[in-house]
């Protein structure tokens, strides 16, 4: 039964001393006298939780662009900055927040002992078992370097890489040459290792591994002297939202921006394009009817559960289709029960598993069998 404020706090009190949670823990209530053989819970909303991933491309030119044909044939040296960026994909996952309107209590015979497993939050998990925690939510940004060198790692190369003479040489010209006679000598250096030619073999092959790379960080922060950078950098976002009757069947929400200077802004910062979600309702969730095709009657303080209903999320960024995933909404579904006379059955008591991000009722099985 849905609880009176009052009762709710002085139960909620007695079992949260007896049974104190960390955020990463579930927390195992029991039914006993503290708690007058009552078990309170909240149903959960469901959030649905949209993952962007974008990938930005930055092009700079080289201090030696103007020279890279001449020293290196190089023909497509970059010649301007330039900066890049597209949504790459989405993610869409689920996961439950208590619904402050949808707060339980389910109550046992006295003389039972039927424990029930919530979330940190207060979701169930299970009764008469354990239940699984799902996974954390990371609603952090992130942005890492997938291609060519960072800032630092290039210029550690290119002072390797420099000779004394290109040091203290003046003219833009000459310390061109200068680059592109030590490119030629990196690569015949390469080339003899690799060929096992060297005046100085390595040791080993870590050894080896270890020249080999160290000449082609020198090479490549050279050449890019004369062909320019390319970086690549993916970034990513995390953007939460509820959904209710306003986000249904052409209800357009914005979950976040993508923006050609910052990357991934929020939904609010006109500077970026939005990443817009669109929900459409497939399938409500209906109440269970008996044999006669009537609708069943909630159990007298049942465990109550959610029958989710069904939405296509659909993602959406510069008039295409980036995502879409089918997912269960508690929200759009119905509220239900089960018999607590289930779960304190002398015999064969019994065990629910729960899906804590939508309410709904994954199992009902015998307490001691092994699924």
């Amino acid at each position: 039964m849905k609880m009176k404020p009052a009762l709710l706090l002085t139960i909620l009190a007695a079992a949260m001393a007896a049974a104190p949670a960390t955020a990463q823990q579930s927390q195992r209530i029991t039914a006993g006298k503290a708690n007058e053989y009552g078990l309170v819970y909240s149903l959960p909303l469901t959030a649905v939780d949209i993952t962007l991933r974008a990938q930005i491309t930055e092009t700079t030119p080289g201090e030696f662009a103007n020279y890279a044909r001449r020293y290196l044939a190089v023909t497509d040296a970059v010649t301007e900055p330039a900066r890049t960026l597209d949504l790459t994909g989405a993610d869409i996952t689920i996961h439950g927040v208590p619904d402050p309107d949808n707060r339980w209590l389910a109550q046992f015979k006295n003389g039972s002992n039927p424990f029930i497993t919530l979330t940190p939050e207060g979701i169930p998990l299970a009764i008469n078992a354990e239940g699984t925690m799902p996974a954390a939510v990371t609603a952090a940004t992130t942005l890492t370097l997938t291609g060519g060198l960072d800032d630092d790692a290039l210029a550690e190369a290119r002072r390797s890489a420099t000779t004394q003479e290109m040091a203290q040489s003046s003219g833009t010209s000459k310390r061109a040459d200068l680059a592109s006679q030590r490119i030629f000598e990196l690569r015949e250096m390469r080339n003899d290792l690799l060929s096992g030619q060297a005046e100085n073999m390595p040791a080993d092959g870590e050894a080896l591994r270890v020249a080999l790379d160290a000449i082609n960080r020198q090479e490549q922060a050279l050449t890019s002297m004369f062909a320019g950078t390319t970086r690549t950098y993916e970034t990513t976002m995390t953007g939460t939202f509820i959904p209710d009757s306003t986000s249904i069947d052409g209800g357009l929400r914005v979950i976040g921006r993508l923006s050609l200077t910052d990357g991934f802004v929020a939904p609010g910062d006109l500077s970026g394009s939005p990443v817009t979600v669109e929900l459409q309702l497939v399938e409500e969730g209906i109440l269970p009817v008996d044999e006669r095709g009537q609708t069943k009657t909630f159990p007298r303080g049942g465990v109550a559960y959610r029958i989710p209903g069904r939405a296509l999320v659909i993602v959406r960024y510069a008039d295409r289709e980036v995502a879409r995933a089918t997912v269960d909404i508690a929200q759009y579904g119905a509220v239900f029960g089960l018999d607590p006379k289930l779960f304190t059955d002398r015999r064969e008591p019994s065990k629910a598993i729960f899906d804590p991000a939508t309410g709904a009722l994954l199992q009902l099985a015998p307490a001691n069998s092994a699924q």
